[in-house]
């Protein structure tokens, strides 16, 4: 595995009982291997700042997660104060229901809430949780980030019933075109795996097991 895919790792710590000391070890393996960033929940921002200043780490954070529920209004306040404390990005998550109520309006304006709570300031991915979606509907999510003006489109948030697979990566990258991001995550757990998703057209990877994805290893545990 190339330091260039380790570039490509947003290394992520998502678990609700998660502790400060964990963070710290995730941002030094994320300073040690070159990752392209810590993927971390809204409350440990601030602490991941603290370990990562200097050093070309991004921080990523989740907004609406894992299940998109919560109000537009309530996503784009999430969106500003975790970018105040220091996140350089911010993966949303749709709000699932309205997708399948076919109510792309309402869909697209949670979108284009964080985008704008985000521009000139921090990137936007769109997790659009594919393992809930039929192909049609994963289609509209795409289009509908694209329209919103987001930065990515991502698979999956690790906490429902699937993760990402090549499939969806193919048909994300068709649907969005080659000027957007997408992001795999969700199972991604062996150096095998992480490259079948890249040749599909993933430009970047979620994952927990980072170290061992680079390292040619594969792991048992969830993200």
């Amino acid at each position: 595995m190339t330091c260039d895919v380790a570039g490509m790792i947003d290394h992520t710590l998502l678990k609700p009982d998660a502790v400060k000391e964990q963070i710290e070890t995730l941002c030094q393996e994320a300073k040690d291997h070159g990752f392209y960033s810590v993927c971390v929940n809204p409350t440990w921002v601030g602490a991941a700042k603290e370990n990562l200043t200097g050093s070309g780490v991004k921080i990523c954070t989740v907004i609406g997660f894992p299940l998109g529920a919560t109000t537009s209004e309530t996503k784009a306040f999430e969106t500003k104060n975790a970018i105040d404390l220091g996140a350089d990005e911010v993966d949303m998550v749709i709000n699932i229901g309205a997708l399948k109520d076919k109510n792309d309006q309402l869909v697209e304006q949670d979108i284009r809430g964080v985008v704008k709570a985000a521009k000139g300031r921090a990137l936007t991915k769109v997790i659009i949780e594919t393992s809930l979606l039929s192909e049609e509907e994963k289609i509209r999510a795409c289009k509908l980030s694209v329209n919103a003006g987001a930065d990515f489109v991502k698979t999956s948030t690790g906490f429902s019933t699937g993760g990402a697979t090549v499939e969806d990566i193919a048909l994300m990258r068709q649907t969005v075109g080659p000027k957007i991001g997408v992001k795999a995550s969700g199972g991604v757990k062996s150096t095998q795996d992480a490259q079948k998703l890249i040749e599909a057209g993933a430009t970047r990877i979620g994952a927990s097991s980072s170290v061992a994805i680079i390292n040619g290893l594969k792991v048992d545990s969830d993200y």
